[in-house]
């Protein structure tokens, strides 16, 4: 595989992106607003990924979401609803609105450590029992061995898989591709993972899967955007960012929507090309806008 770094012109320059984020996390107070709350709820990927989850214990989570428009009028519902690939038609059931998308997390999550028939037949079956989106985990077995064709190649057979079966259904699926930027060590390595998972059909690029001990960080959601934003200048295709592991507070999630606007532009400030992978944030978001404890999730 070709330098992709050097393909798309683009290098991480430290000092710089550090003295932006400084800037941006001395900025927070002044962009939090409740817009702005209501905005990065509306971007939420509502997650529950428990070993305990159950069909009952998923299904109460979905109705809590289809009654929180009878008690918040004024907020806008999350993007999704993110399970385990076994729980999606349970999601899609249950749902009320179809702008709450189904998302599932699929392709032998969290480690992606199986074979790749075995991971593109999860993703089909999740998407024929009703995902709307499918998060992937990058094949890291090849990535940090520098097989990048191998990593790549896995990307491009689910995002075909995933074409296919969502085209006999009559549907189109999102694909994300999540990076673990905590594993990847430089930002050199998630510049190249970021180009690499574009150029192999991701619709969004995410940072992590919150069950590794580094997660999104500030610095790793920067390279990226970064890299969305140089990926875009040379092909013109807009792919989504998606930060996702350890995002539990309005501040955390008024950082990634300051990075987002800094970097590319409010364009990408909705949920068609900005998630947070969240699954402690909504009460947060609520409280903050309350001014009190709220635990409606």
């Amino acid at each position: 595989m070709v330098d992709l770094m050097k393909k798309y012109g683009y290098v991480p320059d430290r000092e710089r992106m550090d003295s932006d984020i400084s800037r941006i996390a001395g900025n927070l107070e002044t962009v939090r607003s409740e817009k702005v709350l209501k905005d990065c709820f509306s971007v939420m990927d509502l997650t529950s990924l428990r070993t305990n989850d159950t069909p009952a214990s998923i299904e109460r989570l979905v109705r809590k979401v289809n009654d929180f428009p009878l008690t918040y009028p004024d907020w806008p519902l999350p993007a999704s609803v993110c399970v385990y690939p076994n729980f999606a038609g349970i999601v899609r059931q249950t749902r009320k609105s179809e702008d709450v998308h189904v998302t599932v997390v699929a392709g032998c999550f969290p480690s992606s450590q199986s074979y790749l028939e075995v991971k593109v037949r999860e993703c089909g079956l999740a998407v024929e029992n009703g995902a709307d989106e499918v998060d992937i985990v990058l094949a890291l077995n090849a990535f940090l061995d520098g097989d990048y064709d191998s990593a790549a190649a896995e990307i491009v057979a689910v995002r075909n898989a995933v074409d296919r079966v969502a085209a006999s259904c009559g549907r189109k699926v999102i694909l994300k591709v999540i990076l673990e930027t905590g594993l990847l060590g430089s930002a050199e390595a998630i510049a190249e993972a970021s180009f690499l998972a574009m150029e192999s059909g991701a619709d969004f690029i995410k940072t992590s899967t919150g069950k590794v001990d580094v997660n999104a960080t500030p610095a790793a959601a920067y390279t990226m955007c970064e890299c969305i934003r140089k990926y875009h200048e040379a092909t013109g295709r807009k792919v989504g960012f998606k930060p996702a592991g350890g995002i539990s507070t309005a501040m955390d999630a008024i950082s990634y929507y300051s990075i987002v606007s800094a970097v590319l532009g409010s364009g990408w400030l909705d949920k068609s090309l900005f998630r947070l992978g969240v699954s402690r944030l909504a009460n947060g978001l609520l409280s903050e806008v309350a001014q009190k404890t709220v635990n409606w999730f």
